[in-house]
């Protein structure tokens, strides 16, 4: 991990000179027939294989015009040459020009339609969804008054300062910090990095979410360090967990402990594969005015640990299973698929007849319909009936663009099993 500081101590210098896109002579990207269907029922992305020819050499990120084979102009794009994803639509308006103002207004409504979804009890939450914001490759995550952004498109790190810029312009933010270390950065050809990026932030963050106060390491923790996109799931969960014992599973840093605690849960036990984790979820327990000891805390594979549960004969009222993603790309389905059914199919051996098992994927290639049969299917093998009682997805401020479908990438049940 790159260090937040360069080697005196001071922040790393930002290079000031700005991109422009407002040369006449912009550089296009000219589709083969046929292939600007998607585009004009407005997805934002163009795909290797339905460009026929480059006009121009643009950089990557730079931005080109998106014409139809006959040159009829679809719209405003930034330019990946190492990606499947050839370009990331900006606008579908050719009178707009792609600059500092430009992102500005993006920024700014971006941050109004948050507005009013928040509730005055949570302050940590997605501020810029990437391309259901209309500008892809960008993710902002504000715990109070820290952002944490990741630059995930050759368009978003093309236009990088111009964005740190513009966000530590903001009255609420005192420090921006970059994780812009994931495998969607791989796939447009860029390298990892972290690092400080405006003031000083801490390592760890306190912040708030539905009334309980959370703290997240933003520097080494998963996503920006907290799944802000499970937020109003847990609330779900919280209202379950009345009298019940519930099993955590992927418990990370106790976001659903600390809500079951909240909702009156008579004991909980927390499964992770992370020591350090699971350290911070104490940490959390304990931040709510909960007893940690009161909690059992079982660090391993979620796997083998739920079979040693299994032969044990152990069970419970209510299990939440939260793994990680397990299909990146399409081609990983079948296996996710697999892992899904297993990790259930255990989830179900577990549950007391008249329970809940709350369950999720958060992998966007396993669309709903086929998460809820590889369930269905999970149940089976374990011998057990339930009912849908409940559909969850992400949060609001993790919003789905009407013509970009794939942002709907977490889906979740919650399942009463009958017997």
């Amino acid at each position: 991990m790159g260090s937040p500081l360069s080697a005196d101590g001071r922040p790393p210098t930002v290079d000031r000179r700005l991109p422009t896109t407002d040369n006449p002579r912009m550089a296009s990207l000219l589709l083969k027939p046929g292939r600007e269907k998607a585009l004009l029922r407005r997805h934002p992305w163009v795909f290797a294989g339905a460009v026929a020819q480059v006009k121009g050499r643009p950089a990557a990120g730079e931005t080109v015009a998106v014409l139809t084979a006959q040159g009829r102009f679809l719209a405003q794009a930034a330019y990946s040459p190492r990606s499947q994803i050839r370009a990331r639509v900006w606008t579908f308006r050719e009178d707009e020009v792609i600059g500092p103002d430009w992102f500005r207004r993006r920024l700014e409504q971006a941050r109004k339609r948050r507005e009013g979804l928040i509730g005055p009890d949570t302050t940590a939450y997605r501020m810029v969804f990437g391309e259901s914001d209309g500008l892809p490759g960008l993710i902002v995550d504000r715990y109070e008054d820290t952002l944490v952004v990741q630059f995930l498109s050759a368009g978003a790190e093309y236009w990088r300062e111009t964005l740190v810029d513009l966000l530590a312009a903001w009255p609420e933010v005192r420090h921006i910090y970059e994780r812009s270390d994931t495998e969607a950065r791989r796939l447009e050809g860029l390298e990892p990095r972290t690092g400080l990026l405006h003031g000083h932030p801490p390592e760890r963050v306190r912040y708030r979410e539905n009334g309980l106060t959370f703290v997240a390491d933003i520097f080494r923790g998963h996503k920006t360090g907290a799944y802000l996109d499970q937020r109003e799931n847990r609330k779900v969960v919280r209202t379950l967990a009345r009298g019940r014992r519930v099993l955590d599973v992927f418990a990370y840093t106790g976001g659903f402990t600390v809500h079951a605690l909240a909702g009156g849960a008579a004991s909980v036990v927390a499964v992770d594969v992370s020591d350090e984790a699971l350290r911070l979820a104490r940490e959390n327990v304990a931040g709510n005015g909960f007893d940690p000891h009161g909690v059992a805390w079982v660090q391993g594979n979620a796997f083998e640990v739920l079979r040693e549960m299994v032969r044990e004969g152990r069970t419970f009222d209510l299990v939440v299973l939260d793994p990680p993603k397990f299909a990146f790309r399409a081609d990983q389905v079948p296996r996710a698929a697999r892992g899904y059914k297993d990790i259930n199919r255990l989830g179900f051996l577990l549950l007391n007849p008249g329970g809940y098992l709350v369950t999720f994927s958060c992998s966007g290639h396993v669309e709903a319909g086929l998460f809820q049969k590889i369930v269905a299917d999970a149940a089976l093998d374990a011998g057990r009936w339930g009912q849908v009682v409940r559909r969850l997805f992400q949060g609001p401020d993790h919003p789905v663009a009407l013509p970009y479908p794939e942002a709907a990438y977490l889906k979740g049940l919650v399942i009463n099993m009958s017997r």
